[in-house]
């Protein structure tokens, strides 16, 4: 059967060779699990994803949702795969048992979810949603708020939203109007405008609570001025029944060229007067509240992107498994038969390229889901520091590498498709459209790298980056034990020096105040670091497929020397020819940074 979400081989070589989800069950939180249990949650997953979600993926771009008597109508195929999803239990699924939930850890939990998000990403959205905010109000809401707000987001009968962008500011949060008046009675009256609120409306749960981002009036300047607030679109009463409808109206859905059954909305609140919020956590620090569901939400759509990245190239594979067309170079014979195309060494490159984006990203998604378990329930507590340090750090490239690689793997499934490529017929031109989003998805190629070069690096005096740099050469140093991979380890190797020196350079200019000219080609920086970091993780994945091999399953050997060879491909092809951005990086080139504007 031709895989069509993700290879299981793929993912046991990840969880339990390369990334040892086996070890996190010697964790307290963790010992009722095993490897069996891990392995009913993702079949599971497989079987939800596959019977309720992948049917109706297409079905959902062809019939957007549609904004009908100031509600949104969407297909009514997308209620029962969210509630099959939600009684199932992965809404919960990092959960204790004691709160309903499977007691995952964060890698299982990713892992199960990655299905649902290459069999339909917008669908997937919802629950994706709901659980960030649910996590927000865990994390910092009042106890009464968690009673009236959170457990029902637990129970599957409230979803939830974030609602940051308004239609003068975009990713400038500075400058949101969005206004929040006590009352007295410690709740407030909103009154603002957002705009691309994901699942800002839909018929699939009794109630949203929106998560805004707003401004007391003796609110400072700037970010520090951002509270965070909770405003339900249906008013809860104290026994939990719902009350009236709150003043947060839908203003209208904005159509998008992919991603098309999520609906983005434009919401009102308080066009009458009477939107009723309430305060989370202390005033002013909205923001920082904010961060961590926008950071889960980075990872969660540098996820997405991977998947549908993987969707296509599992796609295309099977496809130039099957279609037979032309002759290789050396074959002149007309009346000989045919090929597949995957005899065709350019669809072999195309291939190779794509597994190389999608498995390399995939690695570090998951990388990054470990990193959050380590973070939460590592042994000590600087482990789990430096887990927490080492994630901030990923955060910009899990995000933003996989929506600019994996978007090009995506276009290379079209390539190979030919004709067919670019046709509503077949699927691949879907996965693109789905894809291209995510590069704008929670903070643009150029936030992300602002975020890397001008914050993370420096961030708690370059603990991540130190600590980056040395798991690099640990895993370099374990690479030179195998002779083979030499050829593997040494393009990284070098790729690192160039890069520490660069790195170093561009921090000096920071820390001499030269903000603009060193910030001017962050994005470029962002790409060089991203093809270190998964350097590094294809370099690991070749040194367990060399285990592997060593250890003599025949039935495995196609499956470990492909990864050698994307490793080899990876290493060889790509990180090499990250050497000309690295020279414009410490040349200082300032080609765009003098562009006046009037020159356009």
């Amino acid at each position: 059967m031709s895989e069509t979400l993700l290879c299981p081989r793929n993912l046991a070589f990840e969880l339990y060779e390369v990334l040892d989800a086996e070890t996190l069950t010697r964790r307290e939180r963790f010992a009722d699990h095993n490897r069996e249990t891990f392995d009913a949650a993702l079949g599971t997953a497989r079987h939800i994803a596959e019977k309720y979600f992948a049917p109706h993926n297409r079905t959902s771009d062809e019939h957007e949702p549609q904004y009908l008597n100031g509600e949104a109508v969407l297909i009514p195929e997308i209620k029962p795969a969210v509630d099959a999803f939600i009684e199932a239990g992965f809404h919960n699924a990092q959960r204790s048992f004691d709160d309903g939930g499977m007691q995952l850890p964060n890698l299982l939990s990713r892992a199960c979810f990655a299905h649902f998000q290459s069999a339909n990403i917008a669908t997937s959205s919802y629950p994706m949603l709901t659980m960030g905010a649910a996590h927000l109000i865990e994390a910092f809401g009042s106890e009464e708020q968690k009673q009236r707000f959170l457990q029902p987001m637990i129970e599957g009968r409230f979803f939830g939203t974030m609602a940051l962008t308004e239609p003068h500011a975009g990713s400038s949060l500075s400058d949101i109007r969005t206004r929040a008046e006590p009352v007295g009675d410690g709740s407030y009256r909103l009154k603002g405008n957002k705009i691309f609120i994901s699942g800002g409306d839909h018929p699939l749960s009794e109630n949203i609570v929106h998560m805004v981002l707003g401004k007391l009036p003796d609110a400072p300047p700037g970010v520090k001025g951002i509270s965070l607030f909770i405003v339900p679109k249906f008013m809860v009463n104290d026994d939990g029944s719902l009350g009236p409808r709150n003043d947060v109206l839908l203003a209208g859905l904005f159509h998008k060229m992919g991603w098309r059954g999520t609906t983005s909305t434009a919401l009102n609140f308080g066009d009458n007067g009477a939107c009723i919020g309430y305060l989370v956590g202390e005033p002013h620090k909205g923001l920082t509240y904010m961060f961590q569901m926008m950071n889960e939400a980075r990872i969660g759509v540098g996820m997405g992107a991977i998947m549908l990245g993987y969707a296509g190239y599992l796609y295309s594979l099977n496809y130039a498994r099957e279609r037979p067309q032309g002759r290789l170079p050396d074959d002149k014979d007309p009346a000989s038969a045919q090929v597949p195309i995957i005899e065709h060494t350019d669809v072999k490159r195309m291939l190779l390229m794509q597994k190389a984006y999608v498995e390399g990203a995939f690695d570090l998604g998951l990388y990054a889901a470990r990193l959050t378990d380590d973070q939460q329930t590592a042994d000590s507590e600087q482990e789990r520091r430096d887990a927490g340090e080492l994630l901030d750090l990923l955060t910009p490239i899990v995000k933003s590498w996989p929506s600019e690689f994996c978007l090009k793997a995506n276009e290379l499934a079209i390539q190979i498709l030919g004709g067919h490529g670019y046709t509503r017929e077949y699927p691949v031109e879907q996965y693109y459209r789905d894809n291209r989003l995510n590069p704008i998805h929670e903070g643009t190629h150029g936030i992300q790298s602002l975020d890397l070069l001008g914050r993370k690096l420096m961030q708690n005096k370059g603990a991540g980056l130190r600590q980056l740099l040395g798991l690099i050469q640990d895993c370099c140093e374990r690479g030179s034990a195998h002779e083979t991979l030499t050829p593997l380890r040494q393009p990284l190797e070098q790729h690192i020096a160039h890069l520490t020196r660069v790195t170093q350079t561009l921090l000096g200019d920071l820390m001499a105040g030269r903000v603009n000219q060193t910030l001017a080609n962050s994005a470029l920086y962002l790409k060089v670091f991203g093809h270190a970091v998964i350097g590094w993780r294809w370099l690991e994945q070749a040194i367990h497929a060399e285990h592997g091999l060593a250890g003599g399953k025949e039935a495995d050997s196609d499956f470990y020397r492909g990864k050698l060879q994307a490793a080899r491909y990876f290493l060889t092809w790509e990180v090499p020819g990250c050497r000309q951005e690295l020279a414009l990086l410490e040349a200082r080139d300032d080609t765009c940074l003098t562009m006046n504007s009037s020159w356009f």
